[in-house]
């Protein structure tokens, strides 16, 4: 009896070390994460603060090499999302606008004129939309853990300032490649050019593209005022929300302690991240702004009347991607947003 015993505890041992060992060598040394801009961004900061909370909590058992300008796809940031879905990128912190061409229900956050303010922002981002939108990109393929954020996208020109739809007549607007952000911008009367932000700079420094819309701490970084960008039009007609997500297969090669680690790692590097983008624009007297005027760049604040303006015209753009993108999950976001706390 005590040989048999002896025996099964021999077996049952070996099989655990079989087990150690193959769950050992799932783990790659090192990891692929993904971003479309370089750590000078908050984007970029957050992807950073990621990784090292990681490497540091699970004790350089999961070591990642941050890949910048989404040089893992030819810099093409629409072909991201279906990249990690298929194991060419194992980790990411990604656009929900790059994202929308594969999951439709994030066009929500690119609805014209949907967020008015940050608590809207967050009262999606916290609350059940923000939940319905993991489910949503866990089905696509992708295990999400947090949520970050570019911010609310203004609209810089190198021609005059934009007060009004009129003025946008005509201007040639680099946008991302997103149907929604073409009809917006074509609602509105501009000349929409799609484009890869690698290939924005230089056309904006040549005259060949006109303005772009992009949140200010990417107006800073890139320091768009040397490439003619010399108007800029505060406007917040749409947010960008980031998430953090892990490729599915990588995932589940990870322990369940390290896979706490890594989501913990994410929710926190996420709020670090959150309160970068939000620097200087939510601090009194939005100092920011300031440092840009500085630059000799001239800031349009709109006035309400103003504002209303580009929402009635873009209006038509806003019901007719409503139903593209669910009218209940787009409904349920406009009374979280209604009862929000200001």
């Amino acid at each position: 009896m005590k040989v048999r015993s002896f025996l099964k505890f021999a077996v049952a041992a070996t099989a655990l070390a079989y087990a150690a060992a193959g769950s050992a060598q799932q783990y790659k040394s090192e990891y692929r994460m993904s971003l479309v801009v370089g750590t000078a961004f908050p984007w970029g900061k957050g992807g950073q603060i990621w990784a090292d909370l990681i490497k540091e909590r699970t004790q350089g058992r999961i070591n990642i090499k941050l890949y910048p300008g989404v040089s893992l796809i030819q810099g093409d940031q629409t072909r991201e999302f279906s990249a990690l879905r298929q194991g060419v990128i194992d980790m990411a912190v990604g656009s929900t606008i790059n994202w929308s061409p594969q999951v439709k229900e994030l066009n929500l956050f690119s609805l014209p004129f949907l967020m008015p303010d940050y608590a809207a922002i967050d009262a999606l981002t916290q609350g059940e939309v923000g939940k319905k939108m993991f489910v949503t990109l866990d089905k696509a393929g992708v295990v999400p853990l947090a949520w970050g954020e570019n911010g609310y996208r203004e609209l810089t020109n190198s021609k005059r300032p934009v007060r009004s739809p009129a003025d946008l007549k005509g201007l040639k607007i680099r946008v991302v490649g997103s149907p929604l952000f073409l009809d917006t911008f074509s609602a509105l009367g501009a000349n929409p050019t799609q484009m890869t932000w690698a290939d924005a700079q230089p056309a904006f420094a040549s005259g060949a593209v006109d303005g772009q819309e992009n949140p200010m701490s990417i107006f800073t970084a890139a320091k768009l005022h040397n490439v003619g960008q010399k108007n800029v039009t505060m406007w917040g007609y749409v947010a960008d929300p980031l998430v953090f997500v892990v490729n599915k297969e990588i995932w589940a090669g990870w322990t369940p302690a390290d896979q706490a680690v890594v989501r913990q790692a994410a929710v926190d590097a996420g709020k670090q991240e959150i309160e970068i983008a939000r620097k200087g624009l939510i601090d009194a007297g939005q100092p920011l702004l300031k440092d840009i005027a500085a630059l000799g760049v001239n800031i349009v604040q709109l006035s309400p009347a103003e504002r209303d303006e580009f929402v009635k015209a873009t209006r038509p753009v806003y019901e007719k991607w409503k139903k593209t993108i669910g009218v209940e999950l787009v409904t349920t976001a406009e009374k979280a947003i209604a009862a929000r706390k200001k």
